[in-house]
């Protein structure tokens, strides 16, 4: 992975997990919060997606990353708020 590669993946961890945080509610996570939620729901997301075999048909492959990532993080961070 080289570097333009690393920061793309950070950014749209970034956006994901602001994304997720508006649609579950709640405090504002700060930078550090939506990048850690963000990549790990990337990382959920993609596992899902691909387990279940969803396609979501979008031609844009940095808004199909954002869109998997963001339902991801939601539920990482719906995850997160059961467990604590």
């Amino acid at each position: 992975m080289d570097a333009r590669s690393l920061v793309i993946f950070l950014v749209i961890g970034v956006v994901a997990g602001f994304l997720a945080s508006l649609v579950v509610g709640g405090g504002r996570l700060g930078i550090i919060g939506y990048l850690v939620s963000g990549v790990i729901g990337s990382f959920v997301g993609g596992y899902l997606f691909t387990a279940l075999r969803v396609n979501l048909g979008v031609r844009s492959p940095i808004l199909n990353q954002i869109i998997t990532a963001t339902v991801g993080a939601i539920i990482v961070v719906i995850i997160a708020r059961l467990i604590g």
